[in-house]
Protein backbone atom coordinates (compact mmCIF):
# COMPACT_ATOMS: atom_id res chain seq x y z
CA UNK A 1 0.00 0.00 0.00
CA UNK A 2 1.35 3.59 -0.64
CA UNK A 3 2.08 5.77 1.89
CA UNK A 4 0.86 9.46 1.30
CA UNK A 5 2.74 11.96 2.80
CA UNK A 6 1.46 15.59 3.41
CA UNK A 7 3.98 18.21 2.64
CA UNK A 8 3.82 21.58 4.92
CA UNK A 9 4.87 25.13 3.89
CA UNK A 10 6.30 27.36 7.21
CA UNK A 11 5.64 31.26 6.94
CA UNK A 12 7.75 32.79 9.45
CA UNK A 13 6.33 35.63 11.18
CA UNK A 14 8.96 37.94 12.45
CA UNK A 15 7.82 41.05 14.67
CA UNK A 16 9.66 43.80 16.14
CA UNK A 17 8.28 46.90 17.76
CA UNK A 18 9.48 50.38 16.82
CA UNK A 19 12.73 52.02 18.47
CA UNK A 20 11.29 54.47 21.28
CA UNK A 21 9.50 57.72 21.15
CA UNK A 22 10.53 61.00 23.08
CA UNK A 23 7.11 61.37 25.23
CA UNK A 24 8.76 62.68 28.70
CA UNK A 25 5.20 63.70 29.85
CA UNK A 26 3.99 60.34 29.22
CA UNK A 27 0.76 60.90 27.17
CA UNK A 28 -0.83 58.62 25.14
CA UNK A 29 0.47 57.44 21.86
CA UNK A 30 -1.38 55.04 19.70
CA UNK A 31 -2.89 56.34 16.42
CA UNK A 32 -0.80 59.62 16.75
CA UNK A 33 1.66 60.35 14.11
CA UNK A 34 5.01 60.30 17.11
CA UNK A 35 8.45 60.36 15.25
CA UNK A 36 10.63 57.60 16.70
CA UNK A 37 14.03 58.15 18.23
CA UNK A 38 16.66 55.61 16.27
CA UNK A 39 19.67 57.11 17.28
CA UNK A 40 20.73 53.57 19.13
CA UNK A 41 22.57 52.51 16.12
CA UNK A 42 24.52 49.94 18.29
CA UNK A 43 21.14 47.84 19.37
CA UNK A 44 19.49 48.43 15.83
CA UNK A 45 22.78 46.88 14.56
CA UNK A 46 22.74 43.64 16.94
CA UNK A 47 19.06 43.39 16.14
CA UNK A 48 19.39 43.43 12.20
CA UNK A 49 22.08 41.19 11.93
CA UNK A 50 19.31 38.53 13.79
CA UNK A 51 17.05 38.85 10.58
CA UNK A 52 16.75 37.14 7.39
CA UNK A 53 18.02 38.13 4.29
CA UNK A 54 15.63 38.14 1.65
CA UNK A 55 12.39 38.59 3.77
CA UNK A 56 9.52 40.40 2.60
CA UNK A 57 9.32 43.65 5.22
CA UNK A 58 6.02 45.31 6.67
CA UNK A 59 5.18 48.73 8.37
CA UNK A 60 2.17 49.86 9.81
CA UNK A 61 1.40 53.49 8.32
CA UNK A 62 3.06 55.17 11.43
CA UNK A 63 6.38 57.25 10.97
CA UNK A 64 7.42 55.75 13.81
CA UNK A 65 7.58 52.18 12.56
CA UNK A 66 9.17 53.65 8.98
CA UNK A 67 11.51 55.09 10.58
CA UNK A 68 12.89 51.86 12.67
CA UNK A 69 12.19 49.69 9.92
CA UNK A 70 15.00 52.15 7.78
CA UNK A 71 17.07 51.99 11.09
CA UNK A 72 17.46 48.68 10.71
CA UNK A 73 17.39 47.65 7.22
CA UNK A 74 17.22 50.85 5.41
CA UNK A 75 16.72 49.71 1.37
CA UNK A 76 14.17 47.33 2.68
CA UNK A 77 11.39 50.49 2.75
CA UNK A 78 10.95 52.53 -0.25
CA UNK A 79 10.10 56.27 0.43
CA UNK A 80 6.21 58.26 0.30
CA UNK A 81 5.55 58.90 -3.05
CA UNK A 82 6.00 62.46 -4.20
CA UNK A 83 2.34 63.15 -3.19
CA UNK A 84 2.32 61.63 0.05
CA UNK A 85 1.14 58.07 -0.05
CA UNK A 86 2.30 55.35 1.24
CA UNK A 87 4.57 52.42 -0.41
CA UNK A 88 1.88 49.04 -0.84
CA UNK A 89 3.84 47.60 2.53
CA UNK A 90 2.60 49.70 4.76
CA UNK A 91 -0.41 47.93 6.17
CA UNK A 92 -3.31 49.98 7.64
CA UNK A 93 -3.96 46.69 10.06
CA UNK A 94 -1.09 46.15 11.53
CA UNK A 95 -1.54 50.20 13.20
CA UNK A 96 -1.26 50.78 16.72
CA UNK A 97 -4.71 50.61 18.74
CA UNK A 98 -6.36 54.35 18.47
CA UNK A 99 -7.37 55.89 21.61
CA UNK A 100 -9.34 58.22 20.03
CA UNK A 101 -10.12 61.67 22.44
CA UNK A 102 -7.16 60.63 24.89
CA UNK A 103 -4.67 60.36 22.27
CA UNK A 104 -2.32 63.28 23.65
CA UNK A 105 -3.15 62.90 27.42
CA UNK A 106 -1.97 61.40 30.09
CA UNK A 107 -4.10 59.16 32.45
CA UNK A 108 -3.88 60.99 35.23
CA UNK A 109 -5.34 63.87 33.01
CA UNK A 110 -8.16 61.60 31.62
CA UNK A 111 -8.76 60.00 35.29
CA UNK A 112 -8.94 64.10 36.65
CA UNK A 113 -11.48 64.84 33.80
CA UNK A 114 -13.75 62.30 33.41
CA UNK A 115 -13.28 59.83 36.12
CA UNK A 116 -16.43 57.65 35.31
CA UNK A 117 -15.13 56.92 31.72
CA UNK A 118 -11.74 56.07 33.26
CA UNK A 119 -13.34 53.35 35.64
CA UNK A 120 -15.59 51.88 32.71
CA UNK A 121 -12.20 51.07 30.49
CA UNK A 122 -9.77 49.74 33.50
CA UNK A 123 -12.68 48.11 34.84
CA UNK A 124 -12.34 45.91 31.13
CA UNK A 125 -9.45 47.18 29.42
CA UNK A 126 -9.54 44.21 26.71
CA UNK A 127 -13.26 44.95 25.46
CA UNK A 128 -13.54 48.23 26.27
CA UNK A 129 -13.10 51.59 23.96
CA UNK A 130 -11.42 54.94 25.41
CA UNK A 131 -14.18 57.65 23.66
CA UNK A 132 -13.84 57.91 20.37
CA UNK A 133 -11.07 54.95 19.99
CA UNK A 134 -11.21 51.32 19.39
CA UNK A 135 -10.91 48.44 21.82
CA UNK A 136 -7.76 45.65 22.10
CA UNK A 137 -10.41 43.35 21.00
CA UNK A 138 -11.28 45.08 17.93
CA UNK A 139 -7.12 45.68 17.49
CA UNK A 140 -7.16 42.16 17.74
CA UNK A 141 -9.72 41.18 14.96
CA UNK A 142 -7.79 43.02 12.25
CA UNK A 143 -4.32 42.07 13.21
CA UNK A 144 -5.62 38.68 12.79
CA UNK A 145 -6.82 39.29 9.41
CA UNK A 146 -3.86 41.03 8.56
CA UNK A 147 -1.72 38.35 9.71
CA UNK A 148 -4.12 35.66 7.89
CA UNK A 149 -4.08 37.48 4.35
CA UNK A 150 -0.43 38.13 3.98
CA UNK A 151 0.29 34.32 4.96
CA UNK A 152 -1.84 33.72 2.39
CA UNK A 153 -0.27 35.33 -0.24
CA UNK A 154 3.11 34.68 0.67
CA UNK A 155 3.32 30.97 2.40
CA UNK A 156 6.87 30.04 2.87
CA UNK A 157 8.37 33.18 3.14
CA UNK A 158 10.01 35.43 5.73
CA UNK A 159 7.84 38.07 7.03
CA UNK A 160 9.42 40.97 8.86
CA UNK A 161 6.87 43.50 10.61
CA UNK A 162 8.07 46.25 11.80
CA UNK A 163 4.90 48.04 14.46
CA UNK A 164 4.03 48.42 17.56
CA UNK A 165 3.42 46.65 21.03
CA UNK A 166 -0.71 46.25 20.91
CA UNK A 167 -0.26 44.30 17.24
CA UNK A 168 2.43 41.99 18.62
CA UNK A 169 0.43 41.09 21.61
CA UNK A 170 -2.85 40.46 19.50
CA UNK A 171 -0.15 38.21 16.93
CA UNK A 172 0.82 36.43 20.13
CA UNK A 173 -2.52 35.62 21.44
CA UNK A 174 -3.90 34.42 17.95
CA UNK A 175 -0.81 32.14 17.74
CA UNK A 176 -1.38 30.68 21.55
CA UNK A 177 -5.29 30.94 21.41
CA UNK A 178 -4.83 33.45 24.29
CA UNK A 179 -8.07 36.00 25.18
CA UNK A 180 -7.64 39.50 24.23
CA UNK A 181 -7.53 40.07 28.87
CA UNK A 182 -4.57 37.51 28.80
CA UNK A 183 -2.86 38.70 25.42
CA UNK A 184 -2.51 42.25 27.65
CA UNK A 185 -0.43 40.68 30.02
CA UNK A 186 2.56 40.22 27.72
CA UNK A 187 5.59 42.48 27.99
CA UNK A 188 6.17 43.76 24.59
CA UNK A 189 9.88 46.30 24.59
CA UNK A 190 10.99 48.88 22.32
CA UNK A 191 13.55 46.88 19.69
CA UNK A 192 12.56 43.53 20.90
CA UNK A 193 11.81 40.88 19.00
CA UNK A 194 9.01 37.94 18.63
CA UNK A 195 8.97 35.06 16.55
CA UNK A 196 5.92 33.40 15.37
CA UNK A 197 5.54 30.64 12.94
CA UNK A 198 2.36 29.49 10.80
CA UNK A 199 2.56 25.78 9.43
CA UNK A 200 -0.06 24.26 6.98
CA UNK A 201 -0.41 21.76 4.18
CA UNK A 202 0.49 23.17 1.06
CA UNK A 203 -1.85 24.49 -0.95
CA UNK A 204 -3.91 24.52 2.19
CA UNK A 205 -5.99 28.21 3.39
CA UNK A 206 -3.92 30.30 5.64
CA UNK A 207 -7.06 30.28 7.99
CA UNK A 208 -6.42 26.90 8.94
CA UNK A 209 -3.13 24.95 10.07
CA UNK A 210 -1.49 25.52 13.09
CA UNK A 211 1.31 28.57 14.46
CA UNK A 212 4.35 27.87 16.78
CA UNK A 213 5.96 30.97 18.93
CA UNK A 214 9.56 30.94 18.91
CA UNK A 215 10.00 33.86 21.05
CA UNK A 216 8.42 36.80 22.57
CA UNK A 217 10.17 40.16 23.63
CA UNK A 218 13.32 38.83 22.62
CA UNK A 219 16.19 41.96 23.04
CA UNK A 220 19.45 41.82 20.90
CA UNK A 221 22.57 43.34 23.19
CA UNK A 222 25.06 45.44 21.15
CA UNK A 223 28.20 43.46 21.36
CA UNK A 224 30.19 44.43 24.60
CA UNK A 225 34.18 44.69 24.56
CA UNK A 226 36.57 41.37 24.02
CA UNK A 227 37.05 39.80 27.25
CA UNK A 228 40.17 39.41 28.87
CA UNK A 229 41.76 36.01 29.24
CA UNK A 230 44.19 36.43 32.21
CA UNK A 231 43.32 35.30 35.74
Amino acid sequence: MKRVTTEWVTTRWWLIRHAPVVNPAGVIIGSTDAAADTGDAATAQALAGALPTGALWLTSPLRRSRQTARALRPESIPPRAADGTEPDLAEQDLAEQDFGMWEGQTHDAIAAADPDAAARFWADPATNAPPGGESFSALSIRVAGALTRWTAAHAGRDLVAVVHGGPIRAAVALALDLSPAAALRLRVDHWSLTRIDHHAPTGGRADHGSWSVGCVNQRFAPPGPPRSSAG
